[in-house]
């Protein structure tokens, strides 16, 4: 970090540090304060009053009505000013049919049939699959299970359609809220997005209604995601007692890539089908069964800040023509510094002063002495102000990077791990199986505090913090969701490679055997 970076970074904490502390004397204190004022200034005034209530009425009827008319108002407008809470009612991952998982290789063998790639092409993939953090029953579309693949806007269609309905039915009814109810609708696809929209597919399937709030946003990458919660916290306080209806999902069947490029080769081993549905609430009723409440969004978005950054995750066509996303080798450093930037803002909204004072004196030293001083970057210890951690499950070097950058410990990196393993990078419905799998292993207490982190191209890092409002029973019950029939058997050690064991009825055209989720690793 040179002295520029470290500049905009004190200067950036100062301003987080001096917005919190307003925040908290102007809208938690001062109200108190005058109140308590206002009273002991009534009580002066009454002590010192010789006339009787009725004579002091009569004599100072318009000042009474105009003081009365004057609390009234300050107490609306006090009122009105703080922020509708944002409650998450309830989610739903989607998990595909048995019929749509693969064994890792089966999904070489079917890459290997479907695509033009060279003999180095299939050994770059394979030996990423190896090292990849997949496990043997992630799941593709139908249409990459074809032969030839059939790669094509009607079975685009028809993989979305089936990702978004199934997760969408699942949430409403486990919520039982009727769709009439909702008046806000966001869905984010990066990489497909079809006319009509997939807002208008969703207000149509479910006939909403006709004010219906829609939103459709694409080509946010991974971190979508926290970005339509966040869009929907901004909705939530303008519409006042309704339902948002948040839709996040990716499309395999138009981005699988078929050529010979690398750095387009690496989201083949990657990138599996899935998708996930959040119900949010501003109505105080909610509180009451709802599962969290949002604290905190910070979004961050470095692409200002160099063409690396902006240029380093791309969807783009090879040489041949084939379209595919393009991953950089700096991918690991522009999000290293989108992450810093993150959390220099998150910091003061969620750390204990003990360590916001240890990272600003550090920040401070490095900047007055330098290098020559031998301070070392000093990262907050997060563990000790939240509970559980849900970082997108980007690939098992992303996770191993901020697994070492923020200190976490196993425990806190394996509901991300085993997302990795069972369902594979889902982009940006991951953080709900993340915090889905967290559920079913009943860890989430009430008041706990939950830290959604995900990466985006552009480059984006985005989080999102919520507080438990009750306990979650865990198991493989109704809270289990996509979960249900593999949680008992998680979680799993995944070595850093597993080798690709041939399946032999695989190479001899059939389906393959088909794993079990744990099938080639031993539980922990």
């Amino acid at each position: 970090m040179d002295s520029r970076e470290l500049l905009r970074t004190v200067t950036q904490a100062a301003r987080n540090h001096a917005r919190t502390l307003y925040h908290r004397l102007v809208g938690r204190h001062l109200p108190r304060i005058l109140a308590v004022t206002l009273l002991l200034a009534a009580a002066r005034a009454g002590g010192a009053a010789t006339t009787t209530l009725d004579a002091l009425a009569r004599e100072n009827a318009r000042a009474l009505v105009a003081v009365a008319c004057c609390c009234a108002a300050a107490a609306y407008a006090y009122a009105m000013s703080r922020p509708r809470p944002v409650y998450l009612v309830d989610l739903a991952g989607y998990k595909p049919a048995a019929s749509h998982e693969a064994t890792r290789a089966e999904s070489i063998r079917r890459f290997g049939l479907a695509g033009d790639f060279t003999g180095e092409s299939m050994a770059f993939q394979r030996r990423m699959m190896e090292r990849s953090g997949l496990g043997e029953a992630t799941h593709f579309p139908a249409s990459l299970f074809a032969l030839p693949v059939d790669m094509c806007l009607r079975t685009a269609r028809e993989e979305s359609e089936a990702v978004v309905f199934g997760a969408v039915d699942e949430l409403l009814a486990k919520t039982g809220v009727p769709p009439a109810d909702v008046g806000v609708v966001i869905v984010n696809s990066s990489l497909f997005s079809p006319t009509p929209s997939f807002t208008s597919l969703v207000v149509n399937r479910y006939r909403l209604r006709h004010d219906v709030v829609t939103h459709n946003l694409s080509g946010m990458g991974c971190s979508a995601g926290i970005i339509a919660i966040d869009l929907a916290k901004h909705l939530l306080q303008v519409h006042a007692e309704t339902y948002a209806l948040v839709v996040s999902t990716e499309n395999i069947t138009l981005n699988a890539y078929m050529g010979n490029y690398r750095p387009m080769l690496v989201t083949n081993t990657l990138f599996r089908m899935g998708g996930a549905a959040v119900l949010l609430s501003n109505r105080r009723a909610e509180r009451r069964r709802a599962k969290y409440q949002l604290m905190h969004t910070v979004r961050t978005h470095r692409g200002g800040a160099s063409d690396r950054s902006y240029a380093c995750v791309t969807q783009e066509e090879d040489g041949a023509g084939n379209v595919g996303v393009s991953l950089s080798k700096e991918l690991m450093s522009v999000a290293g510094d989108a992450l810093r930037t993150n959390i220099t803002t998150l910091g003061p909204l969620v750390l204990p002063l003990s360590e916001q004072l240890r990272f600003l004196a550090t920040v401070v030293l490095r900047r007055v002495f330098g290098h020559a001083a031998g301070v070392k970057p000093y990262l907050p210890d997060f563990t000790a102000a939240l509970d559980h951690f849900c970082i997108h499950a980007g690939g098992r070097g992303v996770l191993d990077e901020l697994e070492r950058s923020l200190k976490l410990s196993a425990w806190h990196m394996e509901p991300s791990r085993m997302t990795l393993y069972r369902f594979g990078n889902t982009s940006s419905s991951s953080l709900w199986y993340e915090l889905s799998y967290c559920e079913a292993k009943g860890r989430i207490r009430r008041g706990d505090r939950v830290w959604q982190i995900a990466f985006g191209s552009g480059f984006k890092c985005n989080s999102a913090v919520w507080k438990a409002l009750r306990t979650v029973d865990g198991g493989a019950g109704r809270d289990a969701g996509a979960w249900a029939q593999d949680i008992d058997a998680l979680p799993v050690h995944v070595p850093k490679v597993v080798p690709i064991v041939d399946d032999d009825d695989g190479a001899n055209g059939g389906d393959g055997d088909r794993h079990d989720a744990a099938s080639h690793v031993r539980p922990e």
